[in-house]
C-alpha cells in the first residue's frame, strides 16, 4: 500500500511537551466533530480536542480514578468497558471513536475496533508497536520481555494482553475490510517515519503509530 504524508488541517494542534501521539490524533480530527475517546484516561485528549479544535468531545474510561481525574477537570466522562459498553452505541453517533494507547489492553481487539467503525464515521487507533528494533533486539539478546517508555510495565505486571505490530494492524484493517485514510508511525524520539517508506521499514523503526481509518462502503 502507498503511503502520502498526512496533510495536516490548517490550524493543526501544537503543544509544548506531552504526548506526541495524542498530538497526531488531534490533528486527525477535523474542528467542530462530535468525538467519542474510548479509554479516556484522565482526559487528556478530551481536553486537547475540546480547546484546540473545538470538538464535543465526550470519553468512556475503565477505571473509577481516571474517571474521577476526568470529571474534576470539567469533562464528559463515564465509566465503562470498551469490551462490553459500546455495542450499546448507535451507529454514526459520532464523527470520530478514538483508542488511544489501548488496543493491546482490551480482551476483543477485533470485536472493538469493529464497533468503532460502526459507531463512528472514522476511527483513530495509536498502538505501542511490538515490532520494533528495540524490542526484537532485547528478545533477541537478553531473551526477555522488552520494557520501554511506551511498554513500561515488566510481563507479570502488564495491562496489555494483545500485542501487536504495525503489520499486524494493517493486515486486521484489511481483513475488516477497512480504508487506511491517514497513517503516521512516531520513532523512539517522536519524530515520524518517512512516509514514503515501505511497512516493513514502519514496523522496524516506528516505536509507536496512528491509523486513521474509514468503512469503504
Amino acid at each position: 500500500m502507498a503511503l502520502r504524508e498526512p496533510v495536516l488541517d490548517e490550524g493543526a494542534v501544537r503543544t509544548e511537551g506531552g504526548r506526541v501521539d495524542l498530538v497526531v490524533v488531534a490533528e486527525m480530527v477535523k474542528p467542530g466533530s462530535r468525538v467519542l475517546d474510548v479509554g479516556a484516561g484522565d482526559g487528556e485528549l478530551l481536553e486537547l480536542l475540546a480547546t484546540t479544535r473545538g470538538c464535543d468531545a465526550r470519553g468512556i474510561e475503565l477505571s473509577r480514578e481516571g474517571v474521577n481525574a476526568g470529571v474534576a477537570r470539567g469533562l464528559a466522562i463515564i465509566q465503562g468497558d470498551a469490551d462490553v459498553d459500546l455495542a450499546h452505541y448507535p451507529d454514526d453517533a459520532f464523527d470520530y471513536v478514538i483508542l488511544s494507547q489501548t488496543l493491546q489492553a482490551t480482551r476483543r481487539p477485533r470485536w472493538v475496533l469493529e464497533q468503532m467503525l460502526r459507531i463512528g464515521r472514522r476511527a483513530i487507533v495509536s498502538f505501542p508497536n511490538f515490532g520494533h528494533w528495540r524490542s526484537r533486539l532485547d528478545l533477541l539478546v537478553n531473551g526477555r520481555m522488552p520494557v520501554t517508555d511506551n511498554m513500561p510495565f515488566a510481563w507479570y505486571e502488564t495491562p496489555n494482553i494483545h500485542f501487536c505490530t504495525i503489520r499486524d494492524f494493517v493486515a486486521l484493517a484489511e481483513e475488516l475490510d477497512a480504508k487506511m485514510e491517514k497513517a503516521v508511525a512516531l520513532n523512539s524520539a517522536g519524530h515520524r517515519v518517512r512516509v514514503d517508506m515501505p511497512w516493513w521499514v514502519w514496523n522496524l523503526m516506528g516505536e509507536q503509530a496512528v491509523f486513521r481509518l474509514t468503512r469503504k462502503a
